[in-house]
């Protein structure tokens, strides 16, 4: 096995939830995620912090495969 191999073996499993054991206590990363944007958006709506004029937003689309959303489209 090359490094190369190697380090996409790793990437790999990391991404599979393979390299550390999972808690199935843990919440999914997609509510995580949503909380972290609700808390934002209370911040800027308080005006603690300032909003991200580059914020991506990440989703998988019908045909199972991840897009990249950047507030521009609805």
């Amino acid at each position: 096995m090359t490094g190369k191999q190697l380090r996409n073996s790793i990437l790999q499993w990391a991404i599979q939830g393979k390299l550390v054991p999972q808690d199935p206590n843990d919440e999914p990363a997609s509510v995580l995620l949503e909380r972290i944007r609700e808390e934002k958006a209370r911040l800027v709506k308080e005006k603690k912090i300032k909003r991200d004029k580059n914020e991506t937003i990440i989703y998988r689309g019908e045909d199972n495969s991840y897009y990249r959303n950047n507030g521009l489209i609805a």
